[in-house]
């Protein structure tokens, strides 16, 4: 639910706000499917994971929401003026509190699906992560470099010329420089991806065969993944996460300061408008 959140919050920043509006008010359906569709549940595990989520988006809500509400305001404020990387990192970290907030609270509901399922389940799971890996290879691994970058070039013009509007030749440029210039590197992102991957499924056999391990203790190596996840330890991949997120403050920061005062004002209108969406999604 968390990353479908995610995804949700990528789109309230790049799309549209009735269709945020419609998905959130069916997140839970969303989650349940989207979940459905990696662990295959039984008709028990399905009553139960329904009922968490409903109850899990009425706590996003009533608690998380109004968060979300008031760092929409700042960011359409900052939008109307100069920003720093600094400034873009901040408002990153606090999104990136939100999800873990919401994750947490999802622990206890998830350890009970986790210590439930059967060994035909994680089966099931270890095909949809071999299918995400082979879809992956085919849209990232087996492009040359100069094809990674033209396929991220026209990913970020999308979505900044959906907020912004229309960039000039000028600002386009300076758009095609920041991707030639990333840390970006989808073999890596593969390995940490296949790393995390291989921790979940390990996790999850534990569990299995340890059928009489108490709530608490399966609780507490299932929030052990969920810190690692959220705040990688030390080593290549937090590493390169950490260069990853501060490129991004930085790119998102000069890319800003290229825009014009319309493009700007445009940006906050937009971030407005979301805004007023979220506050009328706080509404039980």
């Amino acid at each position: 639910m968390a990353r479908i959140i995610g995804a949700l919050l990528l789109a309230v920043v790049l799309g549209g706000c009735s269709a945020v509006r419609l998905a959130y008010n069916n997140l839970p359906e969303i989650s349940y499917w989207w979940l459905d569709g990696y662990l295959d549940f039984d008709g028990a595990q399905s009553l139960q994971v329904k009922a968490a989520l409903a109850g899990l988006q009425e706590w996003h809500r009533r608690e998380e929401l109004p968060r979300f509400v008031a760092l929409a305001g700042q960011a359409r404020d900052l939008a109307r003026g100069d920003i720093t990387a600094t400034q873009v990192c901040a408002m990153s970290d606090a999104v990136q509190a939100r999800l873990l907030a919401l994750a947490l609270r999802a622990e206890p509901e998830a350890t009970t699906l986790a210590q439930s399922l059967s060994p035909a389940q994680l089966q099931v799971l270890e095909r949809k992560f071999t299918r995400i890996n082979g879809e992956f290879r085919r849209e990232w691994l087996r492009l040359l470099p100069a094809e990674v970058q033209d396929k991220r070039y026209d990913t970020f013009l999308d979505r900044y010329e959906d907020f912004y509007g229309p960039l000039d030749s000028r600002q386009r440029e300076l758009l095609r420089q920041t991707v030639r210039q990333s840390a970006f590197s989808p073999q890596k992102l593969d390995n940490v991806r296949r790393a995390r991957q291989a921790e979940v499924m390990a996790l999850l056999r534990g569990l299995q065969q340890q059928p009489g391990l108490p709530a608490a203790e399966a609780q507490q190596r299932v929030h052990a993944l969920v810190m690692r996840v959220f705040e990688p330890p030390p080593g290549e991949w937090r590493t390169q996460q950490d260069a990853l997120t501060q490129e991004g403050c930085r790119n998102t920061a000069q890319l800003h300061a290229a825009m014009s005062p319309t493009q700007r004002e445009r940006a906050a209108q937009r971030i407005e408008g979301y805004r007023q969406d979220l506050i009328a999604l706080t509404a039980p």
